[in-house]
């Protein structure tokens, strides 16, 4: 970022790959939801990400492995929205992170030091409480600087999500509360 006036960028990566997915509605949601000083870029190439292998990482990354840890690093912070499948973190979103944990062109891995908030959807109860604390506890591994407080639980997202939109006016206002905080967590690294 060069200048204050400037909108944090942050790479948005919703850990489903369905179409319709409630996290993808959200993460839609917190696009437009974002205060003026957050801008929100979707990574959308989960799909495209192989799973990890210490082989093919030693040829080099497939391509778009370079263009998710290329995203990440180009972000000034990193917005994660996970669904909860048996209790725990997707498959791809895990699969992500742990691509992201590796080194980038010769530095650092993308994660180290990286803003990240977390939040989710599900149409369970539970609100993706406990994919969120497995994907936190792996972010701290990584080094990643997660955001713990406010938190967004999305339960009952079939009542909360209509037609691949947010329309539920208080979980509008906590995903708003989220992201304003975020704003926040980025510039205190990010300055």
């Amino acid at each position: 970022m060069t200048n204050p006036g400037d909108a944090w960028r942050v790479c948005g990566i919703a850990g489903s790959l369905r179409e319709g997915s409630f996290n993808r509605a959200l993460l839609r949601a917190a696009r437009e939801l974002a205060p003026p000083n957050l801008e929100i870029e979707v990574f959308d190439r989960l799909a495209d990400v192989p799973m990890f292998n210490a082989d093919v990482e030693a040829e080099g990354d497939p391509e778009p492995v370079t263009a998710l840890k290329r995203a990440i690093d180009a972000a000034d912070g990193l917005l994660l929205v996970t669904p909860e499948y048996n209790a725990g973190v997707t498959g791809p979103m895990k699969n992500a992170v742990d691509w992201a944990s590796r080194r980038y062109d010769g530095g650092a891995p993308v994660l180290k030091g990286k803003p990240t908030a977390v939040m989710g959807a599900t149409p369970g109860l539970l609100g993706t409480a406990r994919a969120q604390a497995h994907l936190r506890t792996s972010l701290a591994n990584t080094g990643a600087i997660v955001m713990q407080q406010p938190q967004v639980h999305l339960m009952r997202a079939k009542e909360r999500i209509v037609d691949g939109e947010l329309v539920d006016e208080d979980s509008r206002k906590f995903v708003t509360a989220l992201l304003e905080a975020f704003a926040d967590w980025i510039g205190r690294f990010r300055d």
